[in-house]
C-alpha cells in the first residue's frame, strides 16, 4: 500500500482499511468491558457472593488525553457475618485508583450469612444469595439494573443458601430436596472483546450442609458442602466467592477486568497489556493502571493483509510471492453430552508464487452451526477457507450424545469433531496434515460425556465420567507480527439426569484464554455454551445433558482467517 498525503480519494481509504494500514484517523472512542470485583460468600451455610457489575459499551476519548482506569478487588469470604462486597472497576477515574469516575462497575454483593447470624443477601452490581439455615428464609441482594441481576433466597426447612446473581442470570433459590441443594450462581455474560470468547460475572454458588451450589460459569465459585471447602471466583473475571458448609469460611469474589479496544493495527496509547486481535488494538487491565498516549506504532508491517471475510487481493508491483497463513471455520459441537468440534484445517508455509498486478479471490470459511437442543443430528462442519492453490478445509462437526444413532459420530474434516456420547465415534483429520482427529465419545451410561474435537496442533481428548473430553491444542503463528493462536478443538459436554455433570472440556486443552486458538469449553449440564471465537477456526462446544428432552445445545464454531505476507 503506497503512503498518500494531502487529499485522499475514497477507494485510497477504502483499501487502506482493508489491508489495515489507515492511519489518517486516530480512534475518537474506545469500546470497553468493564468488571468489577465479585462479592464474597456469606458465613455457614451463606449464600454466594454476587458477581461483580459488567458494563459493555463506546466511550468518547481524545487522542493526547490519559485516563485513569481502576480494577476493582474480590470482597472476602466471611468466617462470622455476610461476605464483602467487591470493589468498583472504572474507566477515566476521577483520580488514579480512584472507585468513582465516568464509567463505574459496581462491586457484587456478598452473600447472606447463614445459622445463628443468619442474614439477607447483600446488594450490589449483582446481589448475594441469601444465607440459610432451618427457621427462617433469607432474600437475596438485589443487582444494579444493566449491570447484574439479584441473588437467589434461602427458605425455611434446609440448611443451604442461595446463588449469588450474575451479570447474566438471576442466582437460584435453594431446592427443597432430602439434604437440602443450596442454590446455583447465575450465569454470567461472554464476550470476545479481547479476541477470545470467554464469560465473566458469574455468580457464587450458595453453601449447604448437603451440596453445595454449582457456581456460574463466568468465574462464580463452588459453593461448600460437608465434603467440599467453597471456591474463590475466578481472579479478573468478577466471579462471586461460594458460600461455605456449616460453621465454615466462604470463599472470596474474584477480582475485576478493564477490557478496551479501538479498529486497526496502528497502537495509540499504552497501558494493561497490549496486543492486536481480530483487527483491534486491545488494552486489558487485570490491575489498575492508565491508557497514556504514546508514538503510533503499527502491529503490521506494510506488507501484511489481513482477511477476516471473503474478499479478493491484487498483488502490489514488486510482489512476487507470499508467505501465508490459511485457517478454515470450526466444526458445530454436538448437543447432549455432545462431542466438540473440530479445528478448521490450519495450513501456513513460505515461498508461495504471485503476479505482481494479478488479483486473487479470497475465500474465508464460516464456522459450523452447532447442533439444536434435543436434536438427533451432529453439529455442521465450517467452511473451507482459499487462497490461490491452498485450500484449508472446515473443521468436523460434534457428534450429539442425544439417542443413539450415526448422528453420535463426530465428523471428519481439517481436524476431527469429537464424539458423543453412546459410543460415537471420532471424526478424523482428513486430507491429512491439517490438523488432528477428535476423540471417541462416553458410553450410553450415566454420568454421560462427549468427548474433545481435534485441534491443528494436537488430538481431541477422551472424556471420563461427567466430564467432558479436552479439545486439542491450538498452534501459534507470528505472520501477523504477534503470536497469536488459532484453531483449537472444541471441549466436549457432560451431564446426567440428576444434573452430576462435573467439567465440560476444555477448549483448545487450556484453560488459559489466549492459548485456546478461539475453541469453546464444553457445556456442564444444560448451562449454554459459548460459540468459538471468530476468525480462529475454533471448534464449537459439547452440548450438555439433565435427564429426558433436556439436552443442550452445542456452540457454533469460528470462522477462519486468512493471512498474507508479500515479498
Amino acid at each position: 500500500m503506497p503512503t498518500y498525503s494531502g487529499m485522499w480519494t475514497l477507494s485510497q481509504v477504502s483499501q487502506a482499511v482493508k489491508n489495515l494500514n489507515w492511519t489518517g484517523v486516530p480512534p475518537s472512542v474506545v469500546e470497553y468491558l468493564i468488571v468489577a470485583g465479585g462479592g464474597g460468600g456469606g458465613y455457614s451455610t451463606g449464600g454466594g457472593g454476587g458477581a461483580g457489575g459488567l458494563l459493555q459499551g463506546y466511550a468518547g476519548i481524545t487522542l493526547g488525553s490519559s485516563y485513569f482506569v481502576t480494577v476493582g478487588g474480590g470482597g472476602a469470604g466471611s468466617s462470622s457475618t455476610f461476605g464483602a462486597n467487591g470493589q468498583n472497576s472504572v474507566f477515566d477515574s476521577t483520580t488514579s485508583g480512584a472507585f468513582t469516575g465516568r464509567i463505574v462497575a459496581t462491586g457484587g454483593g456478598g452473600g447472606g450469612s447463614g445459622q445463628s447470624s443468619l442474614t439477607d443477601g447483600v446488594a450490589g452490581g449483582s446481589g448475594g444469595g441469601g444465607g440459610g439455615n432451618a427457621s427462617s428464609a433469607k432474600v437475596g441482594g438485589s443487582g444494579v439494573s444493566g449491570q447484574g441481576n439479584a441473588g437467589g433466597a434461602s427458605n425455611a426447612t434446609k440448611y443451604a443458601g442461595g446463588g449469588g446473581g450474575g451479570a447474566g442470570a438471576v442466582g437460584l433459590t435453594v431446592f427443597d430436596v432430602s439434604g437440602g441443594y443450596a442454590g446455583n450462581g447465575g450465569a454470567g455474560v461472554a464476550s470476545a472483546i479481547s479476541g477470545t470468547v470467554t464469560a465473566y460475572a458469574g455468580g457464587g454458588g450458595g453453601g449447604s450442609n448437603g451440596l453445595g451450589g454449582t457456581g456460574g460459569v463466568g468465574g462464580g465459585g463452588r459453593g461448600g458442602n460437608s465434603g467440599q471447602t467453597a471456591v474463590a471466583g475466578t481472579t479478573n473475571t468478577g466471579g462471586g466467592g461460594g458460600g461455605p458448609d456449616y460453621n465454615a469460611t466462604a470463599a472470596s469474589g474474584g477480582s475485576g477486568i478493564v477490557i478496551l479496544r479501538y479498529p486497526g493495527s496502528i497502537q495509540y496509547f499504552t497501558g494493561g497489556t497490549v496486543a492486536y486481535a481480530a483487527g483491534y488494538v486491545v488494552h486489558t487491565f487485570t490491575s489498575s493502571g492508565t491508557l497514556a498516549p504514546t508514538t503510533p506504532t503499527n502491529f503490521l508491517a506494510a506488507n501484511v493483509v489481513v482477511f477476516f471475510s471473503s474478499n479478493t487481493w491484487t498483488a502490489p508491483a514488486g510482489a512476487t510471492q507470499v508467505e501465508y497463513l490459511v485457517v478454515a471455520g470450526g466444526g458445530g459441537g454436538g448437543n447432549g453430552n455432545g462431542g466438540g468440534g473440530g479445528a478448521g484445517g490450519f495450513k501456513t508455509a513460505t515461498g508461495l508464487s504471485v503476479t505482481a498486478g494479478t488479483t486473487y479471490t479470497v475465500t474465508v470459511g464460516a464456522g459450523g452451526t452447532g447442533s439444536s437442543a434435543a436434536s438427533s443430528v451432529a453439529g455442521v462442519s465450517g467452511g473451507n477457507s482459499v487462497f490461490s492453490s491452498i485450500t484449508s478445509t472446515g473443521g468436523g462437526g460434534g457428534g450429539t450424545g442425544y439417542g443413539a444413532g450415526a448422528w453420535n459420530n463426530g465428523l471428519s474434516g481439517g481436524s476431527g469433531g469429537g464424539g458423543g456420547a453412546n459410543s460415537g465415534t471420532a471424526g478424523t483429520a482428513s486430507p491429512a496434515s491439517q490438523g488432528n482427529a477428535g476423540a471417541a465419545g462416553g458410553p450410553g451410561t450415566s454420568p454421560f460425556y462427549g468427548s474433545g474435537g481435534g485441534g491443528s496442533g494436537g488430538a481431541g481428548v477422551v472424556g471420563t465420567a461427567g466430564n467432558g473430553g479436552n479439545g486439542g491444542l491450538a498452534t501459534a503463528s507470528s505472520i501477523t507480527g504477534s503470536s497469536l493462536y488459532y484453531a483449537g478443538g472444541g471441549g466436549g459436554g457432560s451431564g446426567a439426569s440428576a444434573g452430576a455433570g462435573t467439567s465440560g472440556g476444555l477448549g483448545g486443552g487450556t484453560a488459559t484464554a489466549l492459548q485456546k486458538g478461539g475453541a469453546a469449553n464444553g457445556s456442564i449440564n444444560t448451562t449454554a455454551p459459548s460459540s468459538a471465537t471468530a476468525n480462529t477456526g475454533g471448534g464449537g462446544a459439547g452440548g450438555g445433558y439433565i435427564g429426558g428432552a433436556n439436552a443442550g445445545e452445542g456452540s457454533n464454531g469460528g470462522s477462519g482467517i486468512v493471512v498474507l505476507k508479500w515479498s
